[in-house]
């Protein structure tokens, strides 16, 4: 195991091991441990007790977190002509159809979310393999694939995120800024935890919430009591 830096150790010595924290607690602390010299991300870590090989066990949602990420999202909008100034004036980065198409065959990616209309899917098909890796291909779930773009654009902009449990069966998700004030990163994080709670599938049998761990990026984590938030 690698030597652990001065500040690592002063950010361990701050967490008790034996205890779990209750959501604000966990929060605050999470500020108090970060050390680096950037506004690092705020992470939360849900295990939970579903088989995500199964599809009637699958968690997967959207979630807008009250008060945004924290991040500067950037949004391509792969709409037609006519659906152009719609996404420019809801404040998408990149607007536009084959040029941009034709750079993500090329390997472009620098985005963060695509929006796009159900007409044009059938354009995106061939992407998959250069979208779907990234986690950007457009989902119809995740209100990517509409013909309102405005609003689309203007939810991913305003913090909406969209999350999926893994094949370990945890849910990762970054839910702020270290520079947030703790109130506002146990805001985020709750709003998170309520949504997975809804999207428990009745299939899942036994404790669906098996633990949560909340940490920013170089930080340790911190245990969160799974009964604060249920």
């Amino acid at each position: 195991m690698a030597k652990l830096t001065k500040k690592q150790k002063e950010a361990y010595a701050k967490i008790d091991s034996s205890k779990v924290y209750d959501l604000k607690e966990a929060s605050a602390l999470v500020k108090e441990i970060t050390n680096v010299k950037f506004d690092a991300s705020v992470d939360l870590a849900v295990r939970l007790g579903v088989d995500p090989r199964k599809a009637n066990q699958m968690v997967r949602g959207v979630v807008t977190l009250p008060h945004g990420t924290g991040k500067d999202v950037r949004v391509l909008a792969l709409v037609t002509p006519d659906k152009e100034a719609e996404a420019k004036e809801a404040g998408a980065d990149y607007v536009g159809l084959d040029e941009y198409l034709q750079k993500i065959k090329g390997g472009w990616t620098d985005v963060d979310v695509i929006i796009t209309m159900p007409s044009v899917m059938g354009k995106l098909g061939p992407l998959g393999r250069v979208l779907g890796p990234r986690g950007l291909m457009p989902n119809p779930k995740t209100g990517t694939v509409t013909m309102d773009i405005a609003k689309a654009v203007n939810e991913v902009k305003s913090g909406k995120i969209d999350f999926k449990v893994d094949k370990t069966g945890i849910i990762h998700a970054a839910i702020g800024k270290v520079s947030f004030d703790a109130n506002k990163i146990a805001d985020n994080a709750n709003e998170l935890l309520q949504t997975i709670l809804k999207l428990k599938p009745t299939a899942a049998k036994g404790t669906y919430i098996k633990s949560i761990f909340i940490s920013s990026t170089m930080s340790p984590s911190v245990a969160v009591d799974v009964k604060s938030v249920s």
